[in-house]
Parts: C-alpha cells; sequence; structure tokens
C-alpha cells in the first residue's frame, strides 16, 4: 500500500470540470446574442459615420439603419427599438436592448446592451 495518494480521483476531477463546463456551454449559448450585438454596434457606427448631422430628421436615420438592419440580415432589435434624439444640435441614435439565451431546461441568462453613438458633424467639430 502507498504512503501518499497520487493524482486525483475521477470523482475529483468531475467536480473540478463540473464548473468549466457549464461556463463553457453558458458561452456557447450565448455567442449568437454576443455575434448579434456586435452586429447592431457595427451598423449604428457606421451609420453615425455615413450620415452628416446637419439637414438630417430623426426619419432619415431611421431609414439609413433600417437600411444597414436589412443587408446585415438582423431582425432584433429593429429600427424601431431605437430611439433618435437631437441633443444640442447633434443627433443621438441609442440602442438600449435586452436579449436572452436559453441555458437548460428553464433557465435563460438574460443580457442587457446599450450602445450610444452621436452622427458625426461635417463641420469639423
Amino acid at each position: 500500500m502507498r504512503k501518499y495518494q497520487r493524482g486525483v480521483t475521477f470523482l475529483g476531477w468531475m467536480i473540478l470540470m463540473l464548473p468549466m463546463a457549464i461556463v463553457f456551454y453558458a458561452g456557447i449559448r450565448l455567442t449568437p446574442v454576443i455575434l448579434n450585438y456586435m452586429k447592431v454596434r457595427h451598423t449604428l457606427d457606421a451609420v453615425a459615420s455615413e450620415v452628416p448631422n446637419e439637414g438630417q430628421t430623426a426619419d432619415g436615420i431611421r431609414n439609413a439603419v433600417s437600411k444597414h438592419f436589412q443587408i446585415d440580415s438582423l431582425d432584433y432589435p429593429s429600427d424601431k427599438d431605437l430611439k433618435i434624439v437631437r441633443e444640442n444640435n447633434i443627433w443621438t441614435i441609442e440602442a438600449n436592448y435586452e436579449d436572452q439565451a436559453p441555458l437548460f431546461l428553464d433557465m435563460s441568462i438574460l443580457i442587457t446592451f446599450d450602445k450610444k453613438v452621436k452622427l458625426k458633424s461635417s463641420g469639423g467639430d
């Protein structure tokens, strides 16, 4: 009989690996939600750099965002979910939404996203 135990038992490995497996599985389930947010963020940044601040209306900005959403095949959030306001003569587009990813059984992971961009001024501000 050995004096000292060498290595880890199978049960010990299972106890060590279970939390890592749950985190890995949650990461896999969250990947589509994160990729969707990255598309939304890219779209808002593209619209902010392409559409001039001067001479725009909220509907014009919403149409530009809608076209980008169609190109990127984004269904959620829609262009109607965006908040487009004018603050101090600068147009601001805000995407503030929640998305959820099913985990297992009746559990889901809920993530809140908040992205705010300002349209670039063509006057060199």
